[in-house]
């Protein structure tokens, strides 16, 4: 992930950032290939998504790949027993490879929960920044697979594929996350040269032969991924500074520090990924233009709808990847968040970081279980939904059917868990012949017409049968 907001076990949730991000993407280039378009319509009716990022760094319970970045920045900070030397702490990283043993690794089990929790699409981690490999490339003897891996004998070795397997029995779209950037790899952090920052630290304008290396090797590995792994809908691309020098916008903070051309073709590896997977979407995240066909605000959640598809990306716990005793945001929390996102026209990308014997967290189970309990009841209203102004008044939320034949009014509880007596419908909700009920049940609500809105007055059981969010459907 990028380094907004990264900070070890505390998150901020922004939702005030429709400027910004608007501001950022007000140039989104709609896809022109159809199947693309198709695809894309598709993918904005599944609305709930899993994010898993998982590899070796699991074992010191630390951020993703930043501890080895030479940037002084609070993501970046290393600790632990090799912290003292950047050489030593990068040798020391590099060595957990040969400790990384995740004999407890079932994605069977992870996507069954998944799945009863009402998650429709799954994205993985194939490769972070640190350059290791969760799926068997050839490229490279960094990965799951490779000589010093423990993991290697195993029948579940090839982790991605393992997971893309698992989750396509279960109904799931499956999307591969890719981490442009490869630190590892001698052609982007060039030994020669020590490590400035986060971008490839030789100039490739001088020395084009390294830099067509490493475009060579990006392309082969993610031929990979597209050609060896099974239908693919999702390539989400990783890592924004690798990018060409005039799509740089000096606006945002962190663009500021791309001072080279970082050109990956990204013509030449959309031509090629969509030869073998048609109408795969294609998430180039923060590269506006043809290759991002959808946005990703990172932990945060735009507190209007967007001119354009995008989905947020947030962790349910504390980190990105695992962290001894994180802490998880509550199933009230989630569900409220998930309403909140596909109000505004977004999807909600959940992430676990799987642990280093390859479990997740009994916490992460028990979300997953009481939000596929609260979606048995009222998926409807978030399922192949679309916004409905005017979105959101103080706790209710608005969405309808793609077919018009219904609306929706999520209603969320106050500070003490508790709805409200009554509440009001504006005036588009409350058209003359309008019939409200509570999701599921057959019963007419008691209304009152007010001028142009409409009283709705919620029965005293609520509280009692009702949990997180009451969802009302409403039909003429």
């Amino acid at each position: 992930m990028r380094n907004q907001l990264l900070t070890a076990g505390f998150f901020l949730l922004l939702s005030s950032v429709y400027s910004s991000v608007s501001a950022q993407h007000e140039k989104y280039q709609a896809p022109s290939d159809t199947l693309v378009q198709q695809k894309l319509t598709q993918w904005q009716n599944l609305k709930f998504g899993l994010l898993m990022h998982w590899g070796p760094y699991s074992q010191w319970g630390v951020v993703e790949s930043w501890s080895i970045c030479p940037e002084d920045e609070g993501w970046t900070q290393r600790t632990g027993p090799y912290a003292k030397t950047y050489t030593g702490y990068v040798k020391a990283y590099e060595d957990l490879q040969k400790s990384f043993n995740p004999v407890l690794f079932n994605p069977e089990k992870w996507a069954k929960a998944a799945k009863e929790a009402g998650m429709k699409y799954v994205v993985f981690t194939t490769k972070h920044h640190d350059g290791f490999c969760m799926f068997d490339s050839k490229e490279t003897d960094y990965k799951i697979t490779g000589s010093a891996s423990p993991f290697a004998t195993h029948p579940k070795s090839n982790v991605t594929k393992e997971i893309f397997t698992a989750f396509r029995k279960q109904g799931f779209w499956t999307g591969a996350y890719f981490s442009k950037p490869d630190w590892h790899h001698e052609n982007y952090w060039w030994p020669y040269f020590p490590p400035k920052d986060r971008n490839v630290n030789y100039d490739p304008v001088k020395y084009p032969e390294k830099w067509q290396a490493y475009k060579k090797f990006t392309y082969n590995q993610l031929q990979e991924l597209m050609r060896d792994y099974g239908k693919m809908d999702i390539l989400w691309l990783d890592g924004g500074w690798v990018r060409p020098l005039s799509t740089v916008d000096t606006s945002v903070d962190w663009q500021r520090g791309i001072k080279q051309d970082q050109d990956i073709d990204m013509p030449g590896i959309a031509a090629m990924a969509r030869s073998y997977q048609p109408g795969l979407l294609i998430v180039d995240r923060t590269v506006t233009g043809e290759y991002e066909n959808y946005t990703t605000p990172e932990q945060q959640v735009p507190d209007k709808p967007l001119p354009f598809p995008w989905e947020t990306c947030m962790t349910m716990g504390g980190s990105w990847s695992y962290v001894p005793n994180d802490r998880y945001k509550s199933a009230g929390e989630l569900i409220q968040l998930l309403i909140k996102i596909v109000s505004r026209g977004g999807n909600f990308l959940l992430n676990i970081g799987p642990g280093p014997d390859g479990e997740w967290a009994t916490d992460a189970y028990d979300r997953l279980r009481e939000i596929g309990q609260w979606m048995q009841l009222n998926g409807e209203g978030i399922y192949n939904s679309r916004p409905l102004a005017p979105y959101s008044s103080g706790n209710l939320y608005f969405t309808a059917a793609q077919n018009d034949q219904a609306s929706y009014v999520f209603c969320l509880p106050d500070s003490n868990g508790k709805w409200p007596e009554q509440i009001t419908l504006p005036a588009n909700l409350a058209k003359k012949g309008a019939l409200v009920r509570i999701a599921g049940e057959k019963n007419k609500l008691t209304t009152k017409r007010e001028g142009e809105e409409l009283q709705v007055r919620l029965p005293e059981r609520v509280n009692e049968k009702y949990r997180h969010a009451l969802l009302l459907k409403i039909t003429h």
